[in-house]
């Protein structure tokens, strides 16, 4: 496979059926930009027609795991409706891409992983964080529905009232939390965290490769079964990005200041 046209992505094969995918270029915490976002749905095919991979771990670089999407990608969204169209498609690919990878994924989590990258953390089939990982759903912040991917996982994973108190509010969670309410598989000290995945990965690559997938793809299904849930919430996530409130939101990341929402909608 040949995995040079990823211009934001790079993938270390480590041997014995083990690969490292690295978010970011230079050391910098990985974002989304126009490409780059694109780029984070379709890797995942690249992988599962990859005779030389069974299991991926995904970490960011030194900085963290994600930045989440760019200024200017939101700002795109915002202003243009062919924007809105090709973000929409590429959030629903990243989720169920990943859903269908028949290969076994890894996270490693460290600092902040927002955004996309967040998507790509909890959608792992296992997902390693450091204690001191922060975990940050900010769409609500931003004035869009939480529609990347939390509506489809995140109540599976930690419950309906623990997922409502962080989306809502986009509270930050710490990888010790994440793990305390089962977002995350398990959370380590940040100099393990590495160490943990790739050891956690290589008994999965030496294990049963057909019932390794097979247990996967039965268990996926309660994601597929979410499915109907999940375009939903990308979608209202979309339409957020013609209104108002956005306009506010990413004025404020901007300026570095405290949104001032518009007067509540009707509906």
């Amino acid at each position: 496979m040949d995995y040079t046209r990823y211009t934001s992505l790079t993938l270390h094969p480590l041997g014995n059926g083990v690969a490292e995918l690295v978010m970011g270029r230079d050391g910098k915490l990985p974002v989304a930009d126009r490409a780059g976002h694109g780029e984070l749905a379709d890797i995942w095919r690249d992988i599962e027609r990859d005779p030389a991979i069974s299991v991926v771990i995904v970490r960011g670089q030194a900085k963290g795991f994600s930045g989440g999407g760019t200024l200017d990608l939101v700002a795109d969204m915002a202003d243009s409706f062919e924007h809105r169209a090709r973000v929409w498609k590429e959030a629903r690919d990243i989720v169920y891409n990943m859903v269908n990878c028949s290969k076994l994924i890894v996270s490693a989590i460290n600092g902040p992983a927002v955004g996309g990258g967040l998507a790509v953390a909890l959608l792992a089939d296992i997902s390693i964080a450091a204690k001191d990982a922060r975990l940050i759903d900010g769409h609500t912040r931003l004035g869009v529905a939480a529609g990347d991917h939390a509506a489809i996982i995140w109540p599976l994973l930690c419950g309906m009232a623990k997922a409502k108190l962080h989306l809502l509010l986009s509270d930050e969670v710490s990888g010790e939390e994440a793990e305390r309410i089962g977002l995350v598989s398990m959370a380590v000290e940040g100099d393990k965290l590495l160490e943990t995945a790739r050891e956690i990965a290589g008994r999965l690559a030496a294990g049963p490769q057909t019932a390794l997938r097979w247990t996967k793809h039965s268990l996926n299904n309660w994601l597929r079964q979410a499915g109907p849930i999940f375009d939903n919430s990308v979608a209202l996530e979309m339409l957020g990005f013609t209104g108002p409130e956005v306009r506010e939101g990413l004025a404020a990341v901007r300026e570095r200041r405290t949104p001032v929402f518009p007067p509540s909608a009707p509906f």
